[in-house]
């Protein structure tokens, strides 16, 4: 036997006594690192556990063969490949990263992996690179899966740069669950990314709801490292740490995002956070703010914030606008009328005055260029187009690691994120829709009045709404009288069906001196005729027409014979008759004078169309709960959950039925106390009674809140069933998050010598068909008190 013969059968030697105990697994469910834990294919890997009699049992197994290859040939290649040489088997890796054959690296790194372990770094570093390069969502599951299995067995072989750039392809892919567990891989490894690239990682997370929801998590993952300052600056081992603390940007991104996909309460939780960690809200921070207080309904809060709002410096016509509407919004969401009176007329007087100003100064203008005296101006340098419409990086482009390497400063990271961010912020103005503005003046929009008019009528204040209508007239002066903002509201009670308070407002306008214009006679008396049994109020209205001096159209004087006839009133029908005659209306003119009169309408229809609408479709909004919502969130805030409690029921025993909004509160409050898991079990079972009689809805932020506090204090049945809500509403459960919390507090589940830190290792926990007959199981092994509850080293685990 030669020297190459004798060094060959030690490296045998040696890779068999070093992974004996992985040649059984290897032989019984394939190889380990093709059960990917965390991978979105193998959310059903199998697992085992051994019961107190030593047997073992298996879970269901459900491997990918598509995504990794038959394991029979992956095992006929593990007994053969044991004779090659590693460093060629690295080579090959290598080789075919650089040419793109990306099945060939796949089946190298296998055999690699099954012959001396995980490559070494630099190989690793390509591979992953190289499969992240291609932004093919394969090839990016298979560089997660290599990420995965390399952080289980020899984490050191594994380098900042490359992980962050898979998690920002993974980001731009729309695999945002994968993305953030690089990130927190990256966290274990105290390879801390620097905030300028995870940033932009977050940056493209955020474009979808699942992404958005999973970032809020990520920032408050890192958020509270720094809290209470608990990182010591002054010490040179903590900077590479303190590069990673997010920023303003990272906050307004996560901000945004929160908004426009609708996950307001992890929003608030950020704004908490914001002051913890030392970081103070910017100009355009204070607009978010705003929303997202008027989103959850603190309109105390949104008033704190005007003050610095008006007195703040930079802020932009858009930006004013969505604040003034998320106070106009509260306004009505608390049916406080009176305030968003005040707020409307304001706009009115301050626009009314403005234009006054413009006026002035056109005319001023248009006097220097008539007498060709030209006032000094400076020259305007013109926009450049082209970094407005610079794109941003989309996922089908081709991302490159050089570039991205050769970045140090992640500065092209960093303007990405912001590019990003003005996208998003774009997309949240188009929500705004009860302000409006033209040449820097704030106007109200129909949808305000719509809504205001709404507020007002299912009030019953037909008095303060003609009292405001009077005012808004004298501010608001339309081209038309019949395009006013009164006479469309008129038209829209009209159009209701609402008679008596259409009349009522024509009486208050009448008396407050407000002239409108015949059209809202003719209308309102044709409505009239069409309900019949309105004598009265058919005679009183012509009369004030006549005193008015309105003059009716032909039409509405044939509709007002017709009726007169019908009710046998044979005198006042030729009264009628004589009437119209000596108006002289001729017929040439009379469709002249129609046309005129559509042509009025046609002008205010969109108002009185948006009126119409918002009555009709809008349902009587309970302002009340809004105000318990409140109180039980203050008392939440300050950790009294008794009081909380008090309110609740308190709120419940005057009638008004709790909502998500309650509930969340609620849930929050107790896990910040800490350990009132019982408490929340209660809740949880209100909040199933609640879903069964009412049309309470669930929405992901609450289950989420509940599912923390079941896994968290051990109530497994109850997290099973919160789980099913979650996957019955399709919303995404981030089990990479549930999965540690379940070792990081349940590793040890029994007293005794069986343990199920093995069988919760992988995600089949998620399974429900898997976690219930376990969870039975676990409960026969075990006697429980008179109370129901199984104690498990201190952990109450509530079986039902």
């Amino acid at each position: 036997m030669g020297l190459h013969g004798l060094l060959q059968m030690l490296r045998v030697g040696r890779i068999c006594s070093r992974s004996s105990t992985r040649a059984v697994s290897s032989f019984l469910v394939g190889p380990r690192h093709l059960i990917g834990h965390e991978s979105p294919h193998f959310l059903g890997s199998k697992c085992c556990w051994t019961n107190r009699t030593g047997a073992i049992g298996f879970l269901n197994t459900k491997l990918n063969i598509g995504s990794y290859g038959p394991c029979l040939s992956t095992l006929t290649e593990t007994i053969l490949v044991q004779a090659h040489d590693p460093s060629l088997l690295a080579l090959e890796i290598e080789n075919a990263i650089d040419q793109q054959r990306f099945d060939d690296a796949w089946r190298a790194y296998e055999k690699h992996i099954h012959m001396d372990g995980v490559p070494r770094k630099s190989v690793l570093s390509k591979l992953i690179t190289g499969f992240a390069e291609t932004c093919d969502a394969h090839w990016l599951n298979q560089s997660y899966n290599v990420v995965n299995h390399a952080f289980e067995e020899k984490s050191k072989l594994l380098e900042k740069e490359p992980l962050i750039f898979l998690s920002l392809a993974l980001a731009r892919s729309s695999l945002p669950n994968l993305s953030i567990n690089v990130v927190r891989k990256l966290i274990k490894m105290e390879a801390y990314p620097p905030v300028a690239a995870w940033s932009a990682i977050v940056a493209h997370m955020c474009q979808t709801a699942t992404g958005a929801f999973l970032a809020a998590d990520m920032v408050m993952e890192i958020g509270y490292l720094f809290q209470n300052n608990r990182v010591d600056p002054r010490k040179k081992s903590n900077r590479p740490l303190l590069l990673m603390k997010p920023n303003s940007l990272t906050f307004n991104i996560i901000l945004t995002a929160s908004l426009l996909f609708g996950t307001t309460k992890k929003a608030e939780q950020l704004l908490e956070l914001m002051p913890r960690i030392g970081l103070k809200p910017d100009v355009s921070s204070l607009i978010v703010m705003a929303r997202i207080y008027e989103q959850n309904g603190h309109r105390d809060e949104i008033q704190k914030l005007r003050r610095h709002v008006n007195e703040a410096c930079g802020l932009s016509e858009s930006e004013l606008r969505q604040f003034y509407d998320c106070l106009l919004s509260c306004h009505l969401k608390f049916g406080d009328l009176d305030s968003a009176v005040d707020m409307i007329l304001d706009m009115l007087k301050k626009g009314k005055n403005t234009k006054r100003s413009l006026e002035a100064a056109k005319a001023v203008l248009e006097a220097v260029e008539n007498n060709k005296i030209y006032l000094p101006y400076e020259k305007t340098k013109p926009v450049n187009s082209g970094s407005s419409n610079k794109s941003v990086c989309t996922d089908s482009q081709m991302l490159n690691y050089i570039s991205f390497f050769k970045d140090k400063s992640f500065a092209r990271l960093e303007l990405d994120a912001r590019e990003l961010l003005k996208l998003l912020s774009d997309k949240l103005q188009e929500q705004v829709g009860l302000v409006k503005s033209e040449y820097g003046i704030l106007y109200p929009t129909e949808t305000m009045y719509a809504k205001l008019v709404k507020a007002f009528l299912e009030a019953n204040k037909i008095s303060a709404l003609a009292s405001f209508l009077v005012k808004a007239s004298k501010e608001d002066s339309p081209v038309s009288v019949e395009s006013s903002f009164v006479v469309q509201v008129i038209n829209a009670c009209i159009s209701l069906g609402w008679l008596e308070q259409a009349h009522d407002l024509l009486d208050e306008m009448r008396f407050s001196g407000i002239r409108v214009g015949s059209t809202i006679y003719s209308s309102l008396l044709k409505a009239y005729c069409k309900e019949g049994h309105h004598e009265d109020d058919i005679a009183a209205l012509l009369k004030d027409a006549q005193q008015a001096g309105i003059q009716l159209d032909p039409s509405c004087y044939e509709d007002l014979i017709q009726s007169r006839a019908h009710h046998n009133n044979t005198t006042g029908a030729l009264n009628l008759f004589k009437e119209l005659k000596s108006l002289n209306i001729l017929k040439a003119g009379q469709n002249e004078f129609e046309m005129l009169v559509q042509g009025c309408n046609n002008n205010g229809a969109a108002l009185t169309t948006k009126l119409v609408e918002e009555v009709r479709s809008g349902h009587p909004v309970n302002h009340a709960i809004h105000d318990w919502n409140n109180v039980i969130h203050f008392f939440c805030k300050k950790r009294l959950m008794h009081d909380a409690h008090k309110a609740l029921g308190k709120m419940k025993a005057l009638g008004h039925t709790p909502n998500a909004q309650t509930f969340h509160s609620l849930v929050t409050g107790y896990a910040a106390v800490g350990g009132k898991y019982v408490e929340v079990t209660d809740l949880w079972g209100e909040m199933k009674v609640l879903a069964t009689s009412s049309s309470m809805n669930f929405d992901q932020e609450l289950l989420d809140s509940l599912l923390y506090c079941f896994v968290r204090g051990g109530f497994f049945l109850r997290a099973m069933e919160v789980i099913e809500m979650m996957e019955k509403g399709k919303m995404f459960i981030d089990k990479y998050k549930y999965k540690s919390l379940w070792l990081k507090y349940h590793r040890t589940l029994y007293k005794g010598d069986v343990l199920v830190s093995a069988w919760f290792a992988t995600t089949v926990w998620m399974d429900t068909t898997v976690w219930k007959p376990l969870v039975v199981l676990f409960a026969a092994m075990n006697t429980s008190d008179s109370s129901g509850y199984f104690p498990y080293y201190g952990v109450p685990v509530v079986f039902s």
